[in-house]
């Protein structure tokens, strides 16, 4: 078994997650089994309470972990369902170490970040694991900040442990352009390398983030002042689509590099592209265009919505066509500015998300898709406003809301009590804590036949990825059937309502799941697939 350690200097945001998926896609096609995790040093427990703005989007896996973007990457690449055990944090990490002094698990020591937090953070990188080849282990942040230091003490331990543990050590760093130089600069990069050696990490491959060609000379100079091979700086280029990434790391050598310095033969396992290749052909020469308008109010960020951006696109890739999305601020524009700009887009997603700003708009671009039969896809909260928008306009259920906004007469969508989890109840209340208490992760769902969804999905019985604490109120299920809204997807128990279609509409659904987390560029999500393709027509 051997580790792979990717940190990234002089910047963020240098797609280190992108190069850990992309990696072990590559080592995936040479036969390894690999296995990515996430450690993250930011001081909260989890994502699940930061502002998208500020972290990006909240990934959900099938377990029920609230994780960052970058885990979206690792499945999106490599077709392998992270575990809560594949990310963590300072905060959950210091969290440990706290319960356990409290438990006197320490016998009385006084507990420092050296050994004991450093201890825990082996635990989490050794944990959970079955016989995979290699386990890649990226570290979020920048190499300089205070919070990383307790994780680069750790690889600097792992490395230098007597245990005889196989690692590798990949360093990212940005080389900009000076344009009145007409220069590229690798001076950032040798104080970034220098860091890691005062954290007491020697780098063994260095990935040189760049939107040009990197000269031979810039190579020659950062291998002589960083103390690596010519071979084993690689150049990691901008591409047109993050899908190229793992083509474009494979040409550059990093696969080979990282085989090469763990003593495996090159000719060993050699790997077949096809697969990427294609779907980079497919995105590079669509047939077809079509125009999705996503109406939210974190559309500042792109990276708030990345899965569902992603989804768009593999839905896209399906039917040979380019997607164009149209962000749309639901909480900066007014009604009629909402309105004018998806009076001409070919279809309307209204993502999830939580709280009342921003709701009146996407209600607003939901009423004018169903009077207007354009189709029309509302995930969890978007499923949610479009019972409300229903029941006020069509069921003429007057101050219709949901009671996480108001308190109202018509409570058509209402705060889950209680959902059944495997072979346990959960139980929740209106005073329960905000992090980790939503109904999270993989959930089964029931989808009757002779219906819209199950003829997309071709089957009675699906799991699907949920993060929510509000859900449709059953006691106006009856209403909105007699006006044509069926509920073709429910829990097994019945209690609670997973997908709602309108089938007098071209296309008209809202789910109360996240169907863009099971989405992959191999294997498309059948509801985004059957979206673009009635877009289209």
């Amino acid at each position: 078994m051997h580790f792979v350690f990717i940190t990234g200097g002089v910047s963020s945001s240098l797609g280190k997650g992108l190069a850990s998926a992309s990696l072990g896609s590559l080592l995936q096609l040479r036969n390894f089994k690999v296995r990515l995790r996430k450690l993250d040093p930011y001081l909260n427990v989890d994502p699940g309470t930061m502002s998208p703005y500020q972290h990006g989007e909240v990934f959900v896996t099938e377990d029920g972990a609230e994780t960052d973007l970058d885990l979206g990457h690792y499945e999106r690449f490599t077709n392998i369902n992270a575990k809560k055990t594949d990310s963590t944090s300072s905060g959950k990490i210091f969290s440990n170490v706290l319960k356990k002094e409290r438990r006197g698990k320490y016998l009385g020591s006084t507990i420092q970040v050296i050994p004991h937090v450093t201890n825990e953070i082996k635990n989490f990188i050794f944990s959970d694991l079955n016989n995979e080849d290699f386990v890649i282990c990226e570290i979020g942040g920048t190499v300089g900040d205070i919070e990383s230091l307790p994780f680069l003490e750790t690889i600097r331990q792992i490395r230098n442990s007597t245990d005889k543990i196989s690692s590798c050590h990949i360093h990212m760093t940005y080389i900009p352009y000076i344009t009145t130089a007409d220069e590229l600069k690798t001076k950032p990069t040798q104080h970034s390398v220098k860091e890691l050696l005062n954290a007491g990490i020697q780098p063994d491959i260095i990935m040189c983030r760049c939107d040009r060609q990197i000269s031979k000379e810039a190579i020659n100079k950062i291998s002589q002042f960083c103390n690596v091979k010519k071979e084993n700086v690689i150049p990691a280029l901008d591409a047109k689509s993050i899908y190229q990434v793992p083509s474009i790391y494979y040409k550059a050598g990093l696969d080979t590099s990282l085989l090469t310095l763990l003593n495996y033969k090159k000719k060993k396992n050699k790997l077949d592209l096809k697969p990427w290749n294609n779907v980079v052909k497919k995105i590079l020469n669509p047939k077809k265009h079509t125009t999705i308008a996503i109406v939210g109010k974190y559309t500042n960020l792109k990276d708030s919505y990345k899965s569902l951006s992603e989804a768009l696109i593999h839905g896209g890739l399906a039917n040979n066509t380019k997607v164009i999305i149209k962000w749309i601020n639901s909480e900066k524009s007014s009604s009629n500015q909402i309105i004018n700009s998806i009076k001409n887009v070919d279809g309307i997603l209204v993502p999830g998300g939580f709280g009342k700003r921003g709701i009146s708009g996407k209600i607003e671009s939901i009423k004018f898709a169903r009077n207007n039969n354009i189709p029309f896809f509302g995930i969890c909260l978007g499923m949610q406003l479009a019972i409300i928008e229903i029941a006020r306009n069509v069921l003429k259920l007057k101050n219709s809301d949901s009671s996480e906004f108001t308190n109202t007469k018509h409570k058509v969508v209402g705060l889950m009590t209680e959902w059944q989890k495997g072979n346990k109840k959960i139980q929740r209340s209106i005073k329960s804590q905000k992090g980790g208490t939503m109904r999270l992760g993989s959930y089964p769902c029931i989808i009757s036949k002779n219906t819209f969804a199950y003829k997309i999905y071709k089957k009675t019985k699906i799991f699907e990825r949920h993060r929510h604490r509000y859900e449709v109120n059953t006691q106006y299920i009856s209403k909105f059937n007699k006006q044509g809204f069926n509920f073709s997807g429910m829990s097994p128990n019945k209690i609670l309502p997973e997908i709602l279609e309108y089938n007098k509409n071209k296309w008209f659904v809202g789910v109360q799941f996240h169907p863009e987390l099971k989405s992959r560029p191999l294997q498309p999500h059948p509801l985004f697939v059957s979206f673009i393709k009635a877009c289209v027509s």
